[in-house]
């Protein structure tokens, strides 16, 4: 059976250049980069070569990269590394898990938290940032790109507003990394947090860009690496993959193959709107990254169609949540107003860099064919209804 993955914005494989940068790391140049011998400063070396690609995929200085094991940690770092008791954070309804709880987690510990609603594209309105400002704010943090329905939040203008009241600003951007130029001077934001295994990079690796000047707490206690903002031995194979993904992100906005993504993505939503009915494309009329389609399939359930589509060889995902063996609708989706049938029956498609227009052409195949036979079986869709007449 021919496998098609399209679930990138869960994971993505790492690319064949990035694997054979990082296998000499294994093997030969495995040194601890806090040792001062010749392996030592090969590997200190490398991290610092994957320093300055990271730092060029984000438009920071290399100092301002602290290396972590991923987005969450990122997200985590930036939260607990600033907030105190006392202190009043913003967020959004439809943030990343990460960010979410580890908000939770501060009002536990006596902050103050607001979570913004969302309009039916998924958008923070900025003028609702502005509103929930308070004198004791600390931090704002919205994400630069959803995982679920791909769109894109106005950073640069909540960058602004965070700049005027001299609140510190975070953006989740690990959705964004790889898929959009990112600028954190032209966002204006104070921190950043990314996720190699997002755009084709190892997983276990990511990144925090943290403002120069900008004092963290550290959540990890040891030795003094990463500038005393990350202890722990750098993971030196997983930093140089992430590195040489942040390299071959930077070439795909010029060699045309995010482009190429952007061109499959929409001619797999043409194609499944001209073959089905009862469908449409969550936040279709937003400003998305180029990669991610969250489609609604009425009078199906999403786990369903997950499922009958793996069988026939296509991954894809839905956005819920499973929580103590109940299926919850996406609390994105949700934000957004969708009801929530209509959250349990979307699904995301999410393509990278490995797919092609053949795994397009599979996809349009199977989803059309699988989502007749599923609603031929369901007891709300109108033709079934009126077979059983």
């Amino acid at each position: 059976m021919r496998r098609v993955y399209l679930d990138s914005n869960a994971t993505t494989p790492v690319l064949p250049q990035v694997l054979d940068a990082m296998r000499p790391y294994y093997l030969e140049e495995f040194g601890n980069a806090s040792s001062i011998h010749h392996h030592g400063q090969h590997a200190r070396a490398a991290v610092e070569r994957a320093r300055e690609s990271v730092a060029r995929l984000l438009g920071c200085r290399a100092a301002e990269i602290v290396f972590t094991s991923g987005g969450t940690e990122a997200d985590n770092l930036a939260i607990f590394g600033l907030a105190q008791p006392g202190d009043h954070i913003i967020t959004s309804q439809i943030e990343h898990h990460a960010v979410l709880n580890a908000a939770k987690q501060m009002e536990k510990r006596g902050c103050a938290v607001s979570y913004l609603p969302v309009d039916s594209d998924a958008r923070v309105d900025p003028d609702d940032v502005r509103d929930a400002l308070r004198p004791n704010t600390k931090l704002i943090s919205i994400m630069t790109a959803n995982n679920e329905t791909g769109v894109l939040e106005a950073v640069e203008e909540i960058g602004r507003i965070a700049a005027e009241a001299d609140v510190y600003f975070h953006s989740d951007a690990v959705q964004a990394a790889g898929k959009v130029p990112l600028d954190v001077k032209a966002i204006g934001c104070d921190l950043l947090s990314i996720s190699g295994h997002k755009f084709h990079g190892p997983q276990g690796t990511g990144a925090l860009y943290v403002r120069r000047g900008t004092l963290l707490e550290a959540m990890l206690y040891g030795g003094n690496h990463e500038r005393q903002r990350r202890a722990g031995t750098e993971n030196l194979p997983a930093i140089v993959g992430l590195g040489q993904a942040a390299e071959i992100a930077l070439r795909g906005f010029e060699d045309g193959s995010v482009e190429r993504i952007r061109t499959m993505r929409d001619r797999f939503e043409q194609g499944i709107l001209s073959r089905v009915d009862a469908c449409g494309v969550n936040s279709g009329g937003a400003p998305r990254v180029p990669n991610t389609s969250n489609i609604y399939f009425d009078h199906i359930e999403g786990e369903a169609m997950v499922i009958a589509l793996d069988l026939k060889g296509l991954a894809v995902s839905t956005g819920a949540a499973c929580s103590s063996g109940a299926i919850e609708p996406s609390h994105v989706l949700t934000a957004m107003g969708l009801p929530s049938e209509r959250a349990r029956a979307s699904i995301r498609f999410s393509l990278g860099k490995h797919n092609s227009e053949d795994d397009i052409n599979l996809a349009l195949l199977l989803v059309p064919e699988t989502l007749a036979r599923l609603r031929e079986l369901s007891p709300t869709y109108p033709m079934a209804s009126q077979s059983q007449i």
